[in-house]
C-alpha cells in the first residue's frame, strides 16, 4: 500500500488538511464530500489537464452523487486575468451555483489561483478544494489561500486571502508532467531550503540523481516537507499582516518583473524564481548578507536541476521600474527578501536601486 501523508494547516478561522499520496484522485469524490458535504461542484480546469486527470475527477464527483459541472479555460499564464475571471462568473450563474456549491481546481498554479479567486468572489465567497497537478502547485501555490488574477504589467495584483476546504495530492500526476513544467516546480522547492531549513536544502544536494529522476519516495518527502514549511509559515501570518509571510517571496521580486516584461507565458514561473533567487542572492553579497559560497550552492544545484538562470535580454531598467510596483515596495522604495545563511531570509527595506541594477548582470 502507498504511503500517504496528511500536513494540517492550522489557522485561526479556518484550518485544513493536505493529503499528500499516489493514485488519490480516483478517491478525490470522497476526499471532496468528506471537506464539504456538497451536492453540486463546480470543476474548473484548463485545456491542458481537462484529459485525463480534470475527467477523473468528475468522474469520482459523480460516483459520489454529486452533480458536476465541468469548466475548462485555456492554458497559459495568460489565462489568469480579469476576462477570464468574467467568463467563468457567467458560466457559474449558467450552472445554476449557489452559496453550498463547491469550486473543485485541478491544475496547475494558473488554474488554483483563478478558480480560487473566482471562489472567494462568486456569491460572496464559497467553499473550494484544490487538486493541484504540478509540483509547483503541489508545494507553492495550492497551499495557504493566496487567490487571484494578474493585471497588464502587475502580476497577481488583484486577488484575495481565501483558504481551501482541503488539498488533494495525488503524487501520480507528475508522471505526465512535461520535463520543462516539473523542473520549473523544482525551484520552488529548492526555495524553501535557502529560506526556512538548510537541512532540506542538504538533502536537495545528496538526492539531486532522484529529484532528476522523479524517485516517488524522493518526491513525496520533498512535497511533505515543503507544505511543512509552508504551513507553518501561513499559520503565523495568513494575511501577510505581520511580514513574516514575506519570506515566501524570496527571488519573487525579480522573478514578477522577468514574468512581466517578457510577457506572462515566456518564462515558467518556477523558471523565472530560479533566475530570481540567483539575482537575490547577488543582490545580499553584494551587500554583505552573505558569502559568495552561499550564491555559489544555489547556483550548482538549480543548474544541476536543469533550470534557466540568465537574466533574459530585457532593458535592466524596465526591469527596476517594474519592481518599483511589486506589492513589497513601500512609496516606491524597493524591499527584498534576501538571505542571511542558507536557511534563514529578511526582508530588506529601501535597497538601493544601483546594487539591483548590478544582480541582474
Amino acid at each position: 500500500m502507498t504511503e500517504t501523508r496528511t500536513v494540517r494547516v492550522n489557522l485561526s478561522e479556518r484550518s485544513y488538511d493536505i493529503e499528500i499520496g499516489a493514485g488519490l484522485l480516483a478517491s478525490s469524490g470522497d476526499f471532496v464530500l468528506s471537506r464539504t458535504s456538497c451536492s453540486h461542484a463546480v470543476v474548473i480546469t484548463d485545456s491542458n489537464v481537462q484529459q485525463p486527470h480534470a475527467e477523473r475527477v468528475v468522474e469520482s464527483l459523480e460516483a459520489a452523487g454529486v452533480r458536476v459541472d465541468l469548466a475548462t479555460a485555456p492554458a497559459g499564464e495568460s489565462t489568469k486575468s480579469a476576462a477570464s475571471a468574467d467568463e467563468l462568473w457567467r458560466l457559474m450563474l449558467e450552472f445554476k451555483a449557489d452559496r453550498k456549491s463547491v469550486v473543485v481546481a485541478v491544475g496547475g498554479g494558473v488554474v488554483g489561483d483563478l478558480a480560487g479567486f473566482i471562489a472567494a468572489t462568486y456569491g460572496r465567497g464559497i467553499r473550494f478544494i484544490q487538486v493541484p497537478t504540478t509540483l509547483l502547485a503541489h508545494v507553492d501555490s495550492s497551499v495557504g489561500g493566496k487567490v487571484g488574477i494578474n493585471l497588464p504589467g502587475a502580476k497577481n495584483m488583484v486577488g484575495a486571502f481565501w483558504q481551501p476546504a482541503g488539498v488533494l495530492i495525488d503524487t501520480d500526476v507528475l508522471t505526465t508532467l512535461p520535463d520543462r513544467d516539473y523542473r520549473a516546480g523544482l525551484a520552488e522547492v529548492v526555495k524553501y531550503g535557502v529560506i526556512l531549513d538548510a537541512d532540506f536544502f542538504d538533502y536537495f544536494e545528496q538526492h539531486v540523481d532522484g529529484l532528476n529522476n522523479r524517485e516517488p519516495g524522493v518526491l513525496r518527502h520533498i512535497i511533505a516537507r515543503s507544505c511543512e514549511l509552508k504551513a507553518e509559515v501561513v499559520a503565523g501570518d495568513e494575511r501577510e499582516e505581520t511580514g513574516l509571510r514575506a519570506v515566501l517571496n524570496y527571488g519573487h521580486t525579480f522573478c514578477h518583473a522577468i514574468e512581466a516584461e517578457t510577457g506572462y507565458g515566456h518564462f515558467l514561473h518556477g523558471e523565472a524564481v530560479a533566475i530570481g533567487m540567483l539575482c537575490a542572492s547577488r543582490l545580499a553579497e553584494s551587500m554583505g548578507r552573505i558569502d559568495a559560497e552561499t550564491t555559489r550552492r544555489q547556483y550548482d544545484l538549480l543548474h544541476a536541476l536543469g533550470l534557466p538562470l540568465d537574466v533574459p535580454d530585457v532593458d535592466h531598467e524596465r526591469l527596476v521600474q517594474s519592481m518599483a510596483k511589486d506589492k513589497k515596495a513601500e512609496h516606491g522604495k524597493l524591499r527584498f527578501v534576501l538571505p542571511t545563511h542558507l536557511g534563514h531570509v529578511e526582508l530588506v527595506s529601501d535597497v538601493d536601486s544601483d546594487l539591483v541594477r548590478r544582480a541582474l548582470k
